[in-house]
């Protein structure tokens, strides 16, 4: 039996920030037919991941995939509380990032924002509180930077580590003529307004929907589905 594809993302109330989630899961049913695909969220809308796993473990066993790009809360926490109730028939994927695919979208954005090789990038993510957050974060700094064949930077609009603006400041006192922010968010909505007001001369756009992200989601899929009892 197939299973179900649960694309579980964290939730917005902006309209733009629902639109592009909903485009991005229509691209990721695209590259799988004939899979039954489901949207659940961690905050913010509904249905609860809870809810959903749930409802769809009744018919099969299912495979959680996190629209989030990093590891933290919403996925050692609320994702993984989900498949802990159903351990015979529920798996969760690990978060899209860090992955080359992620610096591939990464690169483009910031070409079409403007961005040449010879300005500074700071890679602009949400935060989180929890440290491996920060870890994945690093990682996905370190392959744009080896795809872009330059220094990236990090700033966090939240949780530890240095604030985008700082990060912004630092690399403007590095003598660059001007600096790229590079918005590590899926969707339009809080994190990405406040990566915008982080003082970049650039600013990239949030990198859903994109084909690239929808094959990522699928190699999540696939190589948690071979996990399933």
């Amino acid at each position: 039996m197939t299973p179900t594809l649960i694309a579980c993302s964290h939730g917005t109330g902006d309209p733009a920030g629902r639109a592009a989630i909903t485009a991005q899961i229509d691209l990721i049913r695209a590259a799988l037919p004939g899979t039954p695909v489901a949207h659940a969220f961690v905050d913010v809308e509904e249905p609860a991941i809870d809810d959903v796993v749930g409802r769809c473990v009744a018919d099969g066993p299912v495979v959680v995939v996190p629209l989030l790009l990093s590891t933290g809360f919403h996925t050692n926490v609320d994702i993984a509380r989900a498949v802990a109730a159903h351990p015979t028939r529920a798996v969760a994927a690990p978060a899209l990032g860090p992955h080359p695919l992620l610096a591939e979208v990464l690169h483009d954005r910031l070409v079409q924002s403007g961005a040449g090789v010879r300005d500074a990038v700071v890679l602009a993510a949400a935060g989180s509180s929890d440290p491996a957050a920060a870890v994945d974060v690093r990682e996905m700094a370190a392959m744009l930077a080896q795809r872009r064949g330059a220094e990236v930077s990090i700033g966090f609009a939240a949780g530890a580590g240095p604030r985008i603006a700082d990060a912004v400041q630092e690399a403007r006192r590095d003598l660059h003529a001007r600096v790229a922010i590079a918005s590590y968010v899926l969707a339009p909505g809080h994190f990405a307004r406040v990566i915008a007001r982080g003082g970049g001369d650039l600013v990239t756009a949030p990198l859903a929907p994109d084909p690239r992200i929808a094959a990522l989601a699928v190699e999540r899929f696939e190589a948690a589905a071979r996990r399933l009892p």
